[in-house]
């Protein structure tokens, strides 16, 4: 039988799987229930698995009954914190907690995908690992996998990742650069309290941190090169206590994206300059955090093509598109990254839902998952083949 064939079986899995783990998104490095109920379903399967990389992390391995090369799949597993809204009857159980970026679609796809593997193991020439993986949204879980040995003996690795703002049935698989790096902010800006009809005997933090926040701007418009993209978003600002009362202090947090190397190396110390220089012209101190989470996502281009072959026969050559860049991040780089020496592909597969990842109203279709796990299975195969 072939790949699309076995995975025809499990399309009643899938979904049930998906709606199971749509009700229990959890706190990044904190999957504890999802985490054993992945184990749950391996152990029915027989497949062989180990922790990896922390205490909700997943390796399991399918194949190696026949040598050849090894390939590793990967799947995020960690909700947001974002209050769900879409009305469904599998909605979130978990208060204040939403799988609003398609974990859970990603989840289900791979265990569905060691089904499908696991019935054609003996017609595999090589291993198959499969990464189910913490902390994705806060950029810990791929480092820590990868520190645990997740890529020992890995040829190659696939991530596939939902996608809203798309539509159901085709998927996106570009080689070179796909998705940017990130950093993070933090801008704690002191002032000095005052009564509020007493402005002058004061420094308004509030009025530091609103130029801080404008100023940082300039580094887009004013500072970068125009042909290299990069953002700088405030994405959260507090200041002051009372409503009339001068703010003695405030909090500017944010993140930096881009794809050029060369500006990502810059954006530490321009927003630490811009920052405390404009403070300082207000008679206020600020001090800065930053810390680069991620580096970009770069496909590699034989691996993309190799994905790219087996997406055609799974949904067709016409259901193969392009978005282009992305300026999200992935943690998924650290499995990919040059000094892994593991060419890697990240895919995007359409969502059918109109709003983007992290609203909570996004909701994929149900009909875009078994083709999705029918894809990472037949990547596997075909590069296990090659």
């Amino acid at each position: 039988m072939t790949v699309k064939e076995v995975a025809a079986k499990y399309e009643d899995y899938i979904i049930q799987m998906r709606h199971e783990f749509h009700k229990i998104p959890e706190v990044s490095m904190q999957e504890y229930e999802t985490s054993k109920k992945i184990a749950e379903e391996l152990d029915k399967m027989g497949v062989e698995y180990r922790r990896c990389g922390a205490e909700t992390g997943w390796l399991a391995t399918i194949g190696g009954k026949k040598p050849g090369k090894c390939v590793l799949l990967r799947a995020d597993m960690d909700g947001l914190s974002v209050t769900e809204q879409t009305g469904l009857p599998y909605t979130s159980e978990h208060v204040g907690m939403m799988h609003a970026c398609g974990h859970d679609c990603h989840i289900a796809s791979l265990l569905t995908t060691a089904k499908i593997l696991k019935d054609m193991e003996d017609e595999l020439n090589g291993t198959v690992k499969l990464a189910f993986q913490p902390g994705e949204e806060v950029a810990q879980g791929a480092k820590a996998m990868v520190a645990d040995g997740a890529l020992e003996g890995v040829d190659a690795c696939m991530s596939m990742h939902t996608w809203g703002g798309v539509r159901a049935g085709v998927m996106a698989i570009n080689p070179g650069e796909i998705m940017a790096s990130c950093g993070q902010f933090k801008i704690t800006v002191t002032g000095k309290g005052s009564h509020g009809s007493l402005p002058h005997c004061g420094v308004d933090a509030a009025v530091v941190a609103a130029a801080i926040l404008n100023n940082l701007q300039t580094i887009i418009s004013r500072e970068n090169c125009a042909t290299d993209p990069g953002v700088v978003t405030v994405g959260r600002m507090v200041a002051g206590e009372r409503w009339n009362v001068l703010a003695a202090s405030a909090v500017l947090e944010g993140t930096t994206r881009a794809f050029s190397p060369e500006v990502s190396k810059k954006f530490g110390e321009q927003i630490k300059r811009i920052a405390e220089m404009t403070a300082e012209a207000y008679r206020a101190k600020a001090e800065v955090e930053y810390k680069n989470l991620t580096t970009p996502v770069v496909n590699d281009p034989e691996v993309t093509k190799i994905c790219r072959q087996a997406a055609a026969k799974i949904i067709g050559e016409e259901n193969l598109v392009s978005i282009g860049k992305i300026m999200g991040a992935e943690d998924f780089c650290f499995f990919m990254a040059p000094e892994s020496n593991v060419p890697g592909v990240q895919t995007f597969i359409g969502s059918g839902c109109e709003f983007a990842n992290h609203h909570p109203g996004f909701v994929a279709e149900d009909s875009t998952l078994i083709d999705g796990a029918a894809v990472y299975a037949q990547f596997a195969v075909d590069f296990l083949n090659q």
